[in-house]
């Protein structure tokens, strides 16, 4: 998985009554656009993501 700054992250969720959360990447902490990345979520939690197979970045140059 590549990312860069700006992208959006998608992370589906797996149980029921947990949904996806989507965020901005904000730091892309691997080398070459690799994980891990410090995201901000729409409900304003910034965390430190290591995106499993459940998850998909979307390049900021194809919007929301």
């Amino acid at each position: 998985m590549h990312a860069a700054v700006g992208d959006q992250i998608v992370v589906h969720g797996h149980t029921t009554g947990h949904g996806d959360r989507r965020g901005e990447i904000v730091e892309v902490r691997g080398s070459g656009g690799e994980p891990p990345y410090l995201v901000r979520f729409d409900d304003g939690h910034t965390g430190l993501v290591f995106p499993g197979p459940d998850a998909v970045v979307i390049p900021a140059s194809h919007g929301s």
